[in-house]
C-alpha cells in the first residue's frame, strides 16, 4: 500500500514534535502515513497550503504562526474551529474544499482527564491568558461542566471579550474575567495558557491562588520542569503537569480526524519522555 502524505507547517518548524509523534501512530496502526515538517515563508502560508494538496497530500496540521490564516483559508470550518477562531488542522473533503478543524481542546481536555485523573466537572478553573491557545480551549473546558471557569489576563478586555464570546456555551458554568493581580483565593486547577514560559517569565498572579489540593497545568512543555509549573510546586501546588500530554492528544484526534482511527496515546507519550 502506498504511503499517503501528510505534514505539519509552521515557521520556525525543526523543533517540531509532530512528525515523530505521527510516525509512532503509523508504526502502531498500521496506517499507511507518511508525515513530514514544511517551514513555510512567513508570506507565503496559503501557497504552501495549495501547493502541497495539489501534489496528492491528505492533510496538514498548523502551528505557529499560521493557526489563524489556515481557519481564514478554509472554505468550510467545524464548530469547533469556529469558535476557536484558529484551526491547526486541515483537510479536503469530498468536494475538494478546504475543512478546517482545531483539536487542541479535545487535547487538553484529554490529558487532564485520562492521563493524569483530573475531571474537570465541579471544578473553579483559572485559565492565565487570552491569545490564540486559550481560546482554542475554553470550548471544550466549558463542555465538561466546571463550576467555575475565570480568565485572567494583563490586558483584560481581552480576557472579557473572551468570556462574551463563550457565554452561550458557559452553561451552569460561572464564566469571569479579571487582570492578573485580581485572583486572591485558592482555585482546583490552574492552566497557564501564556507563553512567559518559553522565556522563563511568569505571569504576575498571587500565590494565593495555589492551595495544597491545586493541580497546576502549563501548557508549554519542556525537558526540565517549565518555569511557571516550577514555581507552583515552589508554593506548594498538589501536582503539576505540562502541555506534552495536550501535544500528543490533539495530534490523536487530528490523526482520527483524517483517517478514522484513533491511535493509542499512552505509549507515545511515555516514549516522548524519554527520548
Amino acid at each position: 500500500m502506498t504511503n499517503e502524505l501528510y505534514a505539519v507547517v509552521g515557521n520556525p518548524i525543526s523543533h517540531s514534535k509532530s512528525p515523530r509523534i505521527h510516525s509512532l501512530f503509523a508504526c502502531q496502526t498500521g496506517e499507511p502515513v507518511e508525515y513530514t515538517a514544511i517551514q513555510a515563508p512567513i508570506d507565503e502560508f496559503s501557497g504552501t497550503v495549495r501547493h502541497f494538496f495539489e501534489r496528492g497530500g491528505k492533510g496538514l496540521n498548523v502551528t505557529v504562526p499560521f493557526k489563524e490564516q489556515a481557519w481564514t483559508l478554509a472554505d468550510h470550518r467545524t464548530t469547533r474551529a469556529e469558535k476557536a477562531g484558529a484551526a491547526n488542522t486541515l483537510f479536503l473533503d469530498q468536494e475538494n474544499e478546504l475543512v478546517a478543524d482545531n483539536t487542541d481542546g479535545v487535547g487538553i481536555v484529554r490529558d487532564l482527564q485520562n492521563n493524569h485523573g483530573v475531571a474537570l466537572k465541579g471544578l473553579k478553573v483559572l485559565v492565565l491568558g487570552a491569545g490564540g491557545a486559550v481560546r482554542g480551549v475554553i470550548g471544550p473546558i466549558l463542555a465538561e461542566q466546571p463550576a467555575e471557569l475565570t480568565i485572567t489576563n494583563r490586558t483584560v478586555a481581552k480576557a472579557e471579550a473572551l468570556v462574551r464570546l463563550f457565554a452561550k456555551d458557559a452553561g451552569a458554568t460561572e464564566l469571569s474575567a479579571c487582570g492578573f493581580e485580581a485572583p486572591d483565593q485558592p482555585f482546583d486547577l490552574i492552566i497557564n495558557g501564556t507563553s512567559a514560559s518559553l522565556q522563563g517569565d511568569l505571569p504576575p498572579v498571587s500565590a494565593n491562588v495555589i492551595g495544597p489540593a491545586t493541580v497546576v497545568y502549563d501548557m508549554m512543555y519542556s525537558l526540565q520542569t517549565t518555569t511557571f509549573n516550577q514555581w507552583a510546586l515552589d508554593n506548594g501546588a498538589h501536582r503539576v503537569h505540562d502541555g506534552l500530554g495536550m501535544l500528543v492528544e490533539q495530534a490523536a484526534e487530528s490523526f482520527f480526524v483524517w483517517r478514522g482511527v484513533r491511535p493509542e496515546t499512552a505509549p507515545v507519550i511515555e516514549e516522548l519522555r524519554t527520548d
